[in-house]
């Protein structure tokens, strides 16, 4: 990576307010002043200073953010606060939520700047297991889970594909969905004749909500969370 690049993901100035620093020998690489902008260094092994200050880059980020009502799904808004925003931690730039949830809906959210993972997480044919909990209005009926896990028809081209059902009383259900269409759920459960009143999602692959996290609380994924994700 060019060292006038790293110096800007660090968050020190723009690429060209970082090739003044460096042109004025305040930049050092495993110990010596440089004054060559276009430099090349390994970001997971040289060392690198700023006015003899070390530099720490997250490069790759992958971030579990346990999303909270209000809070919309997107890197920004004119109106709510994003999910970024929740972030206090210097990032990189590129960093996205993988998919979206709706500005009520809570749970886990992954955060991240590795496109890659995220198309194969989100790509339909995967077919990533989705896991919500879901609180309705009404008592759910035994020919509404019948419906669920048959197919639904949400007013699109097909119906959705089936769902898996596991109910903890009567208007509760842990509902597992390999999709993402707009307002999924909440579709589903009207297409029965009922509402959506609470949703939070607790897994996505094999990633799971981290029950330690506090709405509106986040962490980096560790390193076995990862090699699941791209894994999996």
């Amino acid at each position: 990576m060019r060292l006038d690049k790293y110096l800007s993901l660090a968050n020190i100035g723009s690429r060209k307010e970082v090739k003044k620093i460096i042109r004025q020998k305040r930049v050092s690489v495993n110990g010596a002043l440089t004054a060559d902008d276009d430099i090349h260094i390994d970001p997971y092994i040289d060392e690198v200073r700023v006015d003899d200050e070390k530099l720490t880059v997250i490069l790759d980020v992958y971030i579990l953010l346990n999303k909270p009502n209000g809070v919309v799904s997107a890197t920004s808004d004119e109106m709510h606060k994003t999910v970024l925003e929740c972030i206090d931690a210097s990032l990189p730039q590129g960093c996205f939520p993988v998919g979206r949830l709706d500005i009520d809906t809570e749970g886990l959210l992954l955060i991240t700047n590795d496109g890659d993972l995220a198309h194969r997480l989100l790509s339909p044919k995967r077919k990533v297991d989705k896991v919500y909990l879901v609180k309705s209005r009404n008592p759910i009926e035994q020919d509404t889970i019948i419906k669920l896990e048959s197919g639904v028809d949400i007013g699109d081209e097909t119906l959705t594909l089936p769902a898996k059902v596991e109910c903890t009383d009567e208007t509760t259900v842990r509902l597992t969905i390999q999709e993402g269409r707009y307002h999924q759920v909440k579709r589903m459960f009207a297409a029965c004749g009922n509402e959506v009143t609470y949703l939070k999602r607790i897994s996505m692959g094999p990633l799971q909500l981290d029950e330690n996290l506090k709405c509106g609380q986040w962490r980096f994924l560790s390193e076995s969370e990862v090699e699941k994700l791209k894994n999996g």
